[in-house]
């Protein structure tokens, strides 16, 4: 009888940005992949943003899952170590497809696409001896009923937990987007084909979830009324508490989401408008906290432009703000642009994070947008620190968790760690 086949799957460490929370979230693309898998193969993942990579474990293929640009050079030095060891190299997820045709240098195989019924032909090669350098699936999506429970008894939960509180673990109802929006790569990876999973995997795959807080990681909410109102309903008995990006400004919809849990969401501020304005009070209308996403740099800002656009965030009582610098990731629209006007000035993925200038803006010198860029941060959390804005989102839900009776409390066995780390307890600091 064949042995099983061991795989170390691992996720690089990136480094965030100096406004960025220090929350570790368990990542989602390697156990999403890891659950496409054959069952004859056994995975190990090693998420190195919270412990270290054993480079000595035994093991018969090694599978390099990246999200983010800033993970792609760490990600070839990983390789490197293991094919030193005689280890074939598997790369997959978001940034290897993004960064494909340089990746092919550093592995023995990369996948491009979506994995679900598309493993069994690699896997079956490696056994053969016969890997291929790529596997090639963009554009070529599998049937959305194929996209089962994510392989969530990989993580070390521990090592997820911050003084006792568990981090929110991530889920998707859906895949594909129908917009194709400047900076995002969306359209290029998953394609504009909205494809909603059946519903009854959907309320399977949550309730079997063992956090009753997530977040809901779809593109957007917003993109089918009908089947987001459907969400909602089929969602309400698990009383789960979400996060999530956009949700329709709909008043219908948005009091079926505040039944549903949710609890903040992800919403682009992109000008002063009173659209925007309302668009915030009337999701505080419905007890959903919001989080403001502020993209600076783009053609049409001016320097007023952007400290108005800063300022305006501390009329309309966001809870939350998170400031970018638009970045031209390849397969993009801005990317494509930027590139032919000959406007990018940095190739270097590590500096491709949102935080750092790497091409020419139009109307003020890359100084000026590094600049108005720690302004937001600062001007924006000048009275309150993020710690305690995102200590009264945590005091909301718990509250609704209370009278609702899912509340846990926190894990006394864990109240003086963070992140599989011993730490001083701070009283009162979540």
């Amino acid at each position: 009888m064949a042995q099983n086949i061991k795989m170390k799957l691992i996720y690089p460490r990136w480094e965030k940005l100096p406004g960025q929370t220090t929350f570790n979230l368990p990542p989602h693309g390697p156990v999403v992949f890891a659950a496409a898998l054959p069952e004859r193969v056994d995975v190990s993942f090693t998420d190195e943003n919270v412990e270290s990579i054993d480079f000595e474990e035994a093991c018969d293929l090694v599978g390099i899952s990246m999200m983010l640009s800033t993970q792609v050079k760490r990600g070839w030095a990983i390789a490197a170590e293991f094919r030193k060891r005689g280890k074939k190299v598997i790369f997959g997820g978001i940034s290897t497809m993004l960064h494909a045709e340089e990746t092919l240098e550093y592995g023995d195989a990369v996948f491009l696409g979506e994995a679900e019924g598309r493993m069994e032909e690699l896997i079956g090669d490696w056994e053969k001896g016969r890997l291929k350098k790529v596997y090639n699936y963009m554009g070529k999506l599998p049937p959305i009923e194929l996209v089962g429970p994510a392989r969530r008894d990989l993580y070390k939960r521990e090592l997820y937990n911050h003084k006792g509180v568990q981090m929110v673990d991530l889920f998707h109802a859906s895949r594909g987007c129908r917009f194709n929006c400047y900076p995002c790569a969306v359209s290029y990876l998953g394609g504009r084909v909205f494809r909603p999973r059946p519903f009854d995997k959907v309320v399977e795959e949550m309730a079997g979830i063992d956090n009753n807080r997530l977040f809901i990681v779809d593109n957007s909410l917003a993109q089918n009324k009908e089947w987001e109102m459907q969400l909602f309903k089929e969602i309400i008995p698990l009383k789960k508490k979400w996060v999530s990006h956009t949700i329709e400004d709909d008043p219908k919809i948005l009091d079926l989401a505040a039944q549903a849990g949710a609890w903040y969401v992800y919403q682009a501020v992109f000008d002063t408008s009173d659209f925007i304005r309302e668009r915030i009070r009337r999701y505080h209308d419905y007890g959903i906290g919001v989080e403001g996403t502020i993209l600076l740099g783009m053609d049409n800002q001016s320097e007023d432009d952007m400290r108005r656009l800063i300022d305006f965030l501390l009329e309309i009582d966001l809870d939350l703000a998170e400031f970018t610098i638009l970045t031209p990731y390849p397969h993009t629209k801005a990317y494509e642009d930027l590139m032919r006007k000959g406007r990018i000035l940095d190739y270097d993925w590590d500096h491709y994070n949102a935080g750092q200038v790497v091409y020419q803006p139009a109307q003020v010198t890359p100084e000026k947008l590094q600049e108005l860029y720690e302004y937001a941060w600062s001007s924006f959390y000048s009275n309150e620190s993020q710690e305690l804005k995102m200590t009264k989102l945590f005091t909301r839900v718990m509250r609704r968790e209370m009278e609702d009776g899912t509340w846990r409390p926190r894990d006394r066995k864990l109240m003086n760690q963070s992140f599989g780390k011993e730490v001083k307890r701070n009283i009162g600091n979540i």
